[in-house]
């Protein structure tokens, strides 16, 4: 298999995940790029046919670059899939990833911010910008609601009902849900809303949040606004696109909010998902235990 004839490969697979799956732009666009990043360790080692000792040190390279179990075990899936429509369609005669395990994730706990570091960060635009006004609206949003980036790229103001105080977001597998918006984040909607948005679009049915050109954010956009004022902030924890969604879902269940809740803000399709966050609230509990019993 050459590198040109994987990369036809690779089209074709995405081509029958968009259409005989259905799945979301998003999610071809995240299978795109795992695939993208596997063809071009294969183009850098010269491998020409794959075998699963081949997908074993790609996978290696990656934890050897410090990336998340969970980023790791992302990866293997997009390459078993792939290596499956392959199998399948008849292009490939053996699957090389047959019996492959999965690694593991949530060996690390997620990325989470304490309260006053989320703070710290909202503080930082200045909002006698009006660049700075969005990107409060759009740190305060991120905060507030859980969204995942993507689903906050996709937001459009028809979705806001800021009087009641609710989003309509659509996530994985475009499933809608309704998402409650705390007072803090609906003021900054608002003020974003009144006197920064017209400076950049007229309209009401476009994207939400736009960038100086009037047009939508990418996730890559968005994810360098959270990652400049995480910085500014001199935040020195390692900083992911889903910190602030880590960090809403730790801070409610610290307060005492119910995992079901939880899961149904997140838009999580199972409770297992979910529950890596009680972990890192038990975590919490053993430090504080250890700092202040007498025989801790």
């Amino acid at each position: 298999m050459s590198n040109g004839n994987i990369k036809h490969f690779i089209e074709d697979y995405l081509n029958f995940m968009a259409v005989e799956r259905g799945l979301s732009q998003n999610t071809v666009s995240s299978y795109r790029l795992d695939l993208e990043a596997y063809r071009k360790f294969l183009a850098r080692e010269k491998i020409s046919s794959p075998g699963r000792e081949n997908i074993g040190d790609h996978l290696l390279d990656m934890r050897h670059r410090h990336l998340s179990s969970t980023t790791v075990a992302r990866h293997l899936a997009a390459i078993k899939g792939f290596y499956r429509f392959l199998r399948n369609e008849g292009m490939m005669k053996d699957n090389p990833t047959v019996g492959m395990k999965t690694p593991k994730v949530w060996n690390e706990l997620p990325s989470v911010l304490t309260v006053r570091e989320v703070s710290r960060v909202l503080d930082v635009p200045d909002v006698k910008k009006k660049a700075g006004i969005r990107d409060r609206a759009i740190l305060e949003l991120l905060y507030a609601t859980g969204m995942r980036i993507s689903e906050l790229a996709g937001l459009r103001q028809s979705d806001l009902n800021l009087e009641v105080g609710y989003i309509r977001c659509i996530g994985k597998g475009s499933k809608e849900r309704i998402v409650p918006v705390g007072g803090k984040a609906i003021e900054s909607v608002k003020i974003y809303l009144k006197d920064a948005r017209p400076h950049y679009v007229k309209g009401e049915d476009r994207h939400l949040i736009v960038n100086r050109l009037g047009g939508g954010f990418t996730r890559q956009g968005l994810w360098k606004i959270i990652k400049k004022y995480a910085l500014r902030a001199k935040i020195k924890k390692n900083i992911t696109p889903h910190t602030l969604r880590h960090s809403f879902a730790t801070h409610l269940l610290e307060r005492g909010a119910d995992l079901r809740s939880v899961q149904e803000m997140l838009g999580h399709a199972s409770i297992s998902t979910t529950q890596v966050y009680t972990h890192v609230d038990r975590a919490r509990l053993k430090r504080i235990h250890a700092r202040y019993h007498p025989r801790g």
